[in-house]
């Protein structure tokens, strides 16, 4: 196992996790087989229980692992499936360290910092290490580890001594450090400052790690002689030096790795030179590309109660985003106050009260997420009656589908008073109850966590189509309430439709209003499994219904998948596996005659197919200054077939 560890210095916010996972991103471009492990030194045992204000949104992985958003970005980045244990924090290590104490594993040695905690960080690495994160069954062949923080911070210090007596036990060839640091331009004088870094360096020189490679963090790239200094004082080849500056948007750092040949650099302290190809990354290059060219806007009110702080909703933002690609559309967030919504703004803050309305009546879709507490409730009840009666396109999901289900209530059936046992326990008509399952005295891990089956009950309708017109889906949950079964009869009776439901029939999952052009509800989070390139179905719906695109999207929506797998052959035909966040192409749309139809024109028929081998070049449609390419492959070998739309700028 090769690892690579990438730290910060300076200030905290630099990008570290966005640097990791983009080095991971052009590892897997050069053949390699990538995991990835996020050290928190803070003394909470998950981030579970942590304001959104305090530390970003909490990222929900299959097993139910309430971790760091930084895993986020590893899974949405590298496309894989991580654990809980990917996310090390100092409260597991020590809670590990203290059981094991009291079984007696040490057997009755004083248990100290050094060697016991280091030990147990550096036991957990390796361990985490080799566990498959991207469905094959052999370990990968890199490891990237962040560790947060800023160096010098006095939580970090048992995970840089263990980290520094893990780089001498694996050995030269098989660790590499990548330093993020700051390189600040002084607006008086402008220029390029390197004594932050030098400071930076020279601190984690002295803890006993010596960087590798430096990613400088700039408005700009760095000049030659600023490389020079660096190399210099931090003992770093000038070669060794990467500048991240600022770009449009963050699918440009692993291409400035890539131009930058950061990838040499660590292929070389890793000894892989021989094993690596040339980085593969024009999909990629294409989808960023992409990005920067889209003019025609879509706005989507953002309607929370963390608006004040973006990171609060990351994976949504990068659902949207992902989703507004797919439809050709420039995203634009309208950030939406909930509590603002709310007739106590008008009266104590009407300009904000205003603001808020303006934004949300100005917007194309709206969105209502997830969250806790009744701080900003009735502003989302408020929302979501406004798009249902408007026929604006709405997304609720979590609590915001718990709010468009109270809302129906109060509205069409009349019930006045009904809620969620959440914020009024002594509702006589409620709608959303706490889990029979749930805790009400401890707070961590107990909510409905993790990756749980949905059934479509009803198949013709919108979600169900958006998904590929499957049975059944995987989505990642985090609740603790739920729509009460006793009141579904009614509510359906009036027109709102529970189209999907768990395993027992009893725990509603996906709501709809057929009479709406996209209003739709969901008990899970479909954004923890959006990936860039295969956008969530849902997310996708909103998007393509903002933009006047949902009807060609739920007819045609495998166009904007790159990747089907087959799980074998039956009767000498591919059997397709339908991706669980997405959908296949049907078998007939596989036959000779295919046509494909795009945004902005038919595009021709491929043609016969050969059984064996394909490999078509898609006739050029423009699309301004873009086209698009059209390509299949068939591998009999490993039975897997692949579909996939590529955009590139010409």
């Amino acid at each position: 196992m090769k690892y690579v560890l990438v730290t910060g210095g300076v200030v905290s916010g630099l990008g570290k996790g966005v640097t990791a996972s983009s080095i991971g991103v052009v590892l897997k471009a050069c053949g390699l087989r990538i995991t990835s492990i996020k050290i928190d030194p803070y003394l909470n045992t998950d981030a579970g229980t942590m304001s959104p204000f305090e530390h970003g949104e909490v990222f929900v992985l299959d097993d139910g692992g309430e971790v760091d958003l930084d895993l986020g970005n590893y899974e949405r980045f590298l496309d894989i499936k991580l654990t809980r244990d990917n996310n090390i924090t100092t409260g597991k290590i020590y809670q590990s360290v203290i059981d094991k104490e009291r079984r007696g594993d040490y057997l009755g040695k004083t248990v100290q910092v050094v060697p016991h905690i280091t030990d147990a960080i550096q036991e957990w690495i390796e361990r985490v290490a080799l566990i498959p994160v991207d469905g094959k069954e052999d370990p990968a062949d890199v490891c990237v580890i962040e560790l947060g923080g800023t160096i010098g911070d006095i939580e970090s210090m048992p995970f840089i001594e263990a980290l520094g007596q893990f780089s001498y036990r694996v050995g030269p060839g098989n660790f590499c450090l990548v330093h993020v640091s700051l390189v600040p331009v002084l607006n008086v004088v402008g220029e390029q400052k390197t004594k932050p870094t030098q400071h930076s360096v020279r601190g984690l020189r002295g803890l006993g790690l010596t960087p590798n490679i430096l990613a400088c963090r700039s408005t700009k790239a760095l000049d030659e002689n600023v490389k020079g200094k660096l190399s210099q004082f931090c003992h770093v080849p000038a070669t060794n030096i990467i500048t991240l500056y600022d770009v449009s948007n963050i699918w440009h750092i692993p291409l400035l790795l890539r131009d930058q040949k950061a990838h040499e650099a660590i292929l070389k302290a890793l000894n892989l030179q021989c094993v690596a190809r040339k980085p593969a990354l024009e999909e990629w290059t294409a989808r960023a590309e992409l990005c920067d060219m889209l003019h025609e806007p879509v706005r989507i009110a953002m309607v929370g109660k963390y608006t004040g702080l973006s990171d609060s909703y990351l994976s949504v933002l990068k659902a949207l985003l992902h989703a507004s690609i797919a439809c050709h559309r420039k995203l634009v967030v309208e950030w939406v106050a909930a509590t603002d919504l709310e007739d106590a703004a008008a009266r104590e803050t009407p300009d904000a009260y205003k603001a808020a309305w303006d934004l949300l009546k100005g917007a194309d879709g709206v969105l209502v997420p997830g969250g806790f507490g009744d701080r900003g409730v009735q502003g989302k009840i408020l929302a979501a009656k406004y798009a249902r009666e408007n026929k604006v396109p709405f997304l609720g999901i979590c609590l915001g589908m718990q709010i468009a289900v109270i809302e129906f209530a109060r509205s069409v059936l009349g019930l006045q008073d009904a809620n969620s046992t959440e914020f009024d326990p002594e509702t006589t008509n409620p709608c959303v109850i706490f889990m029979p399952e749930g805790s009400k005295t401890h707070m961590g891990g107990t909510m409905r966590l993790g990756s749980r089956r949905t059934y479509f009950h009803v198949i013709d309708c919108k979600s169900a189509k958006l998904y590929g017109n499957v049975s059944i889906i995987d989505e990642r949950h985090r609740h603790r309430y739920e729509v009460n079964p006793d009141m579904v009869e009614q509510l359906e009776n009036a027109g709102l439709l529970f189209v999907g439901k768990d395993e027992t029939g009893q725990r509603m999952e996906i709501v709809e209003l057929p009479s709406h052009p996209y209003f739709v509800g969901v008990q899970f989070h479909p954004e923890f499994k959006s990936r860039p390139g295969k956008p969530s179905a849902l997310f996708l719906g909103l998007l393509s219904a903002a933009s006047g695109q949902l009807e060609d999207i739920m007819q045609n929506p495998f166009r904007f998948y790159k990747a089907v797998t087959t799980n074998g052959i039956s009767n000498g035909q591919p059997t397709v596996k339908i991706h669980q966040n997405g959908f296949g192409p049907r078998e007939a749309r596989m036959l000779s005659g295919f046509t494909g139809f795009t945004q902005h024109g038919v595009m021709e028929s491929l043609g016969g197919m050969s059984t064996d081998h394909l490999d078509y070049s898609a006739r050029k449609v423009p699309n301004h200054s873009v086209f698009l390419y059209f390509s299949w492959s068939w591998r009999s070998e490993s039975d897997a077939m692949y579909f996939r739309i590529i955009p590139s700028c010409l």
